[in-house]
């Protein structure tokens, strides 16, 4: 179904299904909010370097957030035109030739692969993959993690009948159908990025057939439809029109009006990223950036790193020796971020490598760890917090000057997430990247970005800019000339920093195990 709706004053469901929670927003056909509902979930971690999750339970939390937003939308008189989704990356879920999983949820943040991915990385007959399906090879790609699962758990490997993502999985029980739309799958280290289809080398590394993957289909893809007794779980009507959506990357730079040539949207939610939108597939050949497609016209080029909120989270519970925070929860009001305040840029020269969960770009090294460096015995707590988040700037920083050395042109700057609703963190954001940094008012981010796009697929809108260009601009922060010139001359320390404590790194992981 791509014609025009005749729902055209009802709304669109954005439905982002992330890490943590599952979040469904309902948006009219200008592009305001109409109500929301949000339901979380755990991130469990049963072992060293695995972060799993229950398949099952996020469907659940997937069904009572869009059956609760449905049904106040239609007790206030305006129907659901479409559902649209979004997902988080990098999830792989092997399910049996019902449906079942035979595993759980392993998400971006399940490190178990490191070995693989290292072989697979320095071997110079794999090492040509990421040049072709634009993400880094690291732990976190299902390409890695299908090669694990066929080493270490070979009796499981040989049962799955089908290898799906997260989003995959909810459509396939809400929708009876297996289809992944371009963005999700370009994230999987599987899909060949010039010829939109399954790279055949990729498969041939993991020993999994195309047949055991998902039907692609672009992000307008609407031929899906709930399930009866799925759509009377939900509350909608028969034959609403379900749209497969996009990856939460892409779709929220186009949620943040991120989509034209030199406008970078910058996130900082539980992890942080960079990414800035092409017209045409861009990929760093030293393998420090992704590039991940939105759609036929649009591709994301950029790098998310894999502490960001996280790094104040863990301030709070130990540095603070608080425990209210709850997992996957940037809290902006913190004793902790108050007392970075009472510390000036560069923390008296105490940086901190804040790898508290490894690290993604722009060094993709599962074996990386947190270390603070300078530290002296007139540094105190507030030291520590702040160079803490010094450390999550500095790490984005990295990120733009790989973007600089690809040769894109940054002239906009676009931030959103959690802990950009501090503005001890705006400032610091501002003041690192050494450039004006614009923050959206009331965005939804991904949730949004899934919206427009459903709303392009049933034909609500012809182009995304028509309500793109929309999207309001709140505050602009401007950098601070003297703190901008000083954490210039402390990236480079920062950076080889890393460098040099790379191999430590490794051989304190080899050794614990």
């Amino acid at each position: 179904m791509n014609g025009r709706s005749d729902s055209s004053t009802g709304v669109v469901l954005g439905v982002d299904i992330g890490t943590t929670s599952t979040k469904a927003v309902a948006f009219d056909r200008a592009g305001h909010v109409r109500g929301s509902s949000s339901v979380a979930y755990p991130l469990l971690e049963p072992e060293r370097g695995h972060a799993v999750q229950d398949p099952v339970a996020i469907v659940e939390a997937v069904v009572s957030a869009v059956a609760t937003v449905a049904g106040r939308q239609a007790a206030q008189g305006r129907p659901v035109a479409a559902v649209s989704f979004s997902s988080t990356m990098h999830t792989l879920i092997g399910v049996d030739e019902a449906g079942a999983p035979l595993t759980p949820s392993v998400t971006w943040a399940d490190t178990r692969a490191h070995q693989q991915a290292d072989r697979l990385r320095t071997d110079p007959a794999t090492a040509s993959l990421h040049a072709r399906t634009g993400t880094p090879i690291h732990a976190m790609s299902p390409l890695a993690k299908l090669v694990w699962f066929r080493e270490q758990q070979a009796e499981v490997f040989s049962r799955v009948r089908r290898w799906v993502g997260i989003k995959e999985y909810v459509l396939h029980a809400l929708c009876g159908r297996w289809v992944v739309d371009h963005s999700v799958a370009s994230a999987t280290g599987l899909l060949n990025l010039v010829e939109r289809g399954w790279d055949r080398q990729a498969l041939a590394v993991t020993g999994v057939t195309a047949a055991q993957l998902s039907e692609l289909v672009p992000v307008t893809y609407s031929d899906l439809r709930a399930l009866p007794a799925v759509s009377a779980r939900l509350g909608l009507p028969d034959g609403t029109p379900f749209v497969v959506g996009g990856a939460d990357g892409p779709l929220a730079n186009l949620g943040v009006g991120a989509v034209r040539p030199g406008v970078l949207a910058c996130s900082i939610g539980t992890s942080g990223a960079l990414r800035v939108m092409t017209d045409r597939p861009t990929v760093d050949r030293r393998g420090r950036l992704f590039c991940y497609a939105l759609d036929e016209e649009r591709w994301t080029v950029g790098g998310a790193i894999s502490n960001g909120g996280l790094v104040l989270q863990w301030a709070d519970q130990t540095l603070m020796r608080q425990a209210s925070a709850a997992p996957g929860r940037v809290d902006t009001a913190s004793d902790a971020i108050a007392l970075a305040a009472s510390v000036g840029p560069g923390s008296d020269g105490l940086i901190m490598l804040p790898y508290l969960m490894s690290e993604r770009a722009p060094f993709w090294d599962s074996a990386a760890t947190g270390a603070y460096i300078g530290l002296t015995r007139a540094h105190g707590r507030a030291h520590l917090v702040r160079a803490g988040l010094e450390g999550v700037c500095q790490q984005l920083a990295l990120v733009r000057q790989s973007l600089h050395d690809v040769g894109i042109t940054i002239e906009e700057i676009r931030a959103t997430g959690g802990a950009t609703r501090s503005p001890i963190w705006r400032q610091m954001l501002a003041d690192v990247l050494g450039v004006p940094i614009g923050f959206p008012v009331d965005h939804e981010g991904s949730a949004y970005g899934a919206a427009l796009v459903g709303m392009r697929a049933i034909g609500l809108i012809d182009r995304f800019e028509e309500l793109v260009d929309r999207i309001e601009v709140g505050q602009v922060v401007e950098p601070m000339q003297e703190a901008a010139d000083l954490y210039a001359a402390l990236r480079p320390i920062h950076e080889a920093a890393y460098a040099a404590l790379g191999p430590c790194m490794r051989q304190l992981r080899d050794l614990s195990g």
